[in-house]
């Protein structure tokens, strides 16, 4: 059978033939409308901006209704102007979004899983008629304080303190890393009590609180992380969240994040593998492209063999959640394995771009950057590598 180069410009073959196990088969067909609406969204809306926005370290805020308006804010919950839609759709609304940039789909997960999960599972009545419909429409922006300078992997010795005083409540200490306070209306912070761990809805123009976004970065620079510097803030009765005591309301929007995560890394390697591709079809050296040459072949092989195993891996844990059956470890197992994964692929695809892969016009290398940092936050390596652990053997190495 005659060679027949596969045409670069024609996407839609490309990712057919990639799908060599067929997983785009066993999507639904409003899976499949979610998913395409939310990659038609990034190839309008971001691709061609998000070099730009990069390099500048800028984040579009601006791009906040329009994301409501394809209803991917609080996508999975329900009630108050929420988009109410499946864990699958969500993860798929995911993959694409950091497709395009994973400081995009950050801003997404920060809104909707962290501030609006935290608000809509441990928030009163009142609470949530008054924050979520506008947070699911952009209108308002949320951010999540639990990291600390002193307590990230180990959020038990967070050292922020509210104190009752009278009918409020006056927080003391400091977070960071902590995505989007600087464009926020309101932050969801964690801080100790005499009563455990619990949740406040602050908002950022608070008297006492002092917001420093955090740069310059070499990662996640479509993106905002800030530092919190508590100074007595005082918030009423009203701010706390009565649903949420100790560490398990914290974590439980952890773990919603995380599952958008196992998606979303698959959307960055996905994306660095079709950069590499597409170039490596172009790109003619001896006398032939080089994707025909077999060091290359092996490359784009082994990248598609780990997104369709880590697109295998974040289905099952998909449907897993959207049957109620889903575990952390299973959360862990996937943020670990994908977003390993992906990094790998973002620079091997890097490799096949040559020189021109370290341009920002090339996707990868900006994509490898990127993960960086989705490879720390949610949980590293090293703590989902000690939760499977302890799953294993029964015994934690935490200490």
């Amino acid at each position: 059978m005659p060679d027949v180069r596969r045409d670069p410009d024609d996407l839609a073959a490309l990712r057919e033939a990639s799908d060599v196990l067929g997983i785009d088969g066993q999507l639904s067909p409003d899976e499949r409308g979610t998913r395409d609406r939310v990659r038609a969204f990034v190839d309008s809306e971001l691709r061609p901006h998000i070099a730009d926005w990069f390099d500048r370290a800028h984040f579009p805020v601006e791009l906040a209704p329009e994301l409501g308006r394809l209803g991917v804010l609080g996508m999975e919950l329900e009630g108050y102007g929420c988009p109410g839609r499946s864990a699958v759709e969500y993860g798929l609304a995911a993959l694409e979004l950091e497709a395009g940039d994973s400081g995009i789909r950050t801003f997404v997960s920060v809104q909707g899983s962290l501030a609006m999960g935290s608000i809509h599972r441990w928030g009163s009545e009142e609470q949530k008629q008054e924050w979520l419909p506008r947070m699911a429409a952009g209108e308002v922006i949320g951010a999540f304080g639990l990291t600390e300078p002193g307590a990230g992997s180990d959020p038990s010795s967070m050292t922020t303190f509210a104190r009752r005083d009278g009918d409020d409540w006056v927080i003391m200490g400091a977070k960071r890393w902590i995505g989007l306070a600087s464009i926020a209306q309101l932050a969801v912070v964690w801080a100790q009590t005499h009563d455990g761990v619990r949740g406040f809805i602050v908002p950022t123009d608070a008297a006492g609180l002092g917001i420093t976004v955090l740069e310059p970065k070499g990662s996640m620079r479509a993106s905002v992380q800030t530092a919190l510097h508590f100074d007595d803030v005082r918030v009423p009765a009203s701010a706390l969240l009565p649903g949420a005591r100790g560490l398990r309301g914290p974590f439980s929007a952890l773990n919603d994040a995380r599952y958008g995560i196992v998606w979303g890394a698959l959307g960055a390697g996905r994306d660095s593998y079709e950069a590499a591709l597409r170039h490596a079809l172009r790109r003619e050296q001896f006398g032939q492209p080089i994707a025909g040459f077999q060091l290359t072949q092996r490359k784009l092989v082994d990248m598609v063999v780990e997104l369709q195993k880590g697109a295998l891996v974040a289905l099952q844990i998909g449907r897993a959640k959207d049957a109620g059956t889903l575990t952390p470890t299973q959360i862990s197992l996937g943020k670990l394995n994908n977003v390993r994964e992906a990094i790998e692929i973002a620079r091997e695809a890097r490799t096949i771009l040559g020189g021109d892969g370290v341009l920002l016009e090339n996707s990868p290398i900006r994509h490898a950057a990127n993960l960086e940092s989705v490879r720390t936050y949610e949980g590293t390596d090293e703590v989902h590598t000690l939760v499977l652990g302890q799953h294993l053997t029964g015994l934690g190495a935490f200490r």
